[in-house]
This record gives structure tokens, sequence and C-alpha cells, in this order.
């Protein structure tokens, strides 16, 4: 599976919000400048997940945005829809191949999206919190990677 960037901006975008230590809303462009993100592009990625109820935006020149909700109650699986969508299978019309041919494909491909979906639902914006400080910890601690 590859996320496409517009995800990994959604991605990016949240864990920001998460780790930001305001308590009020951050603009846009400050989100884009601490990632090199195109702000008009992270703006539409923004609006989609205010739309999917993970931000909450405020106007106005304290506006910006805040998680809606806790980092432990937003998953990768809702990151991932707000942004593309309901991740279904589908097989496509094929005449050649038989019926039952056609339903055994398309029922290995919802056993699939079904894994997939459990296995994103399961990982938190607040788990890949901990991965980030993690690796934040391990290159500040003694012994840990140098960097020069």
């Amino acid at each position: 599976m590859k996320l496409s960037r517009t995800v990994t901006y959604a991605i990016q975008a949240t864990l920001q919000l998460a780790q930001s230590k305001t308590g009020g809303p951050v603009p846009c462009s400050q989100l884009a400048a601490c990632s090199s993100m195109p702000e008009r592009f992270l703006l539409q990625v923004l609006r989609s997940l205010v739309t999917h109820g993970i931000l909450s935006s405020t106007r106005g020149v304290v506006g910006g945005y805040m998680l809606q909700r806790a980092p432990e109650e937003i998953s990768l699986l809702d990151l991932i829809e707000a942004i593309e969508g309901p991740l279904v299978s589908s097989v496509p019309a094929t005449p050649s191949l038989a019926e039952e041919t056609i339903a055994k494909l398309q029922q290995a491909l919802n056993d699939a999206a079904a894994a997939k979906r459990f296995e994103l639902s399961r990982v938190s914006l607040a788990d890949l919190l901990v991965i980030s400080t993690t690796d934040d910890a391990t290159a500040s601690a003694p012994g840990g990677p140098q960097t020069s």
C-alpha cells in the first residue's frame, strides 16, 4: 500500500497539531511552513479534515486549526478515508470471466480490504506521536545516533 502525498500531508498536519503547545488554533501558514508543504494545497487537505470531524477551524486573525478529537481517538484509517474516501474493493466488469470467478475474486478483495481497514484502524495518531518522540529521544540520547 502506498500513501498519497495528500494523505501524507494530512498525517503531517495532524501530527503537528497534536504536538502543538499553544493550546489554541494553529494557522495553515504555520503548518505549511513547518513541514515544507504548499499552503494552498494544505488548505484543501485541512478543509477535508474539518468536513470529516477530525479538525475544527476558527476564522479570524487568531484563527487556525485544532484537533477535534484526542490523538488517541483519530486513527490512520480516519485520516486516509477523510482524504481518499472509503477503502472499498471492486472488480471491473469483465465479460470474459465466469460469474463464479468474479464472485470469488470479489470476496477475496473484500476480505483484503476488511483486513486493511482493521489494521489501519488500530494505529492512532497518538501511536504515531510515540514513534516520532521515541526516534527524537534516541537521536539525542548518549550513544544514540550522532549528527555532525
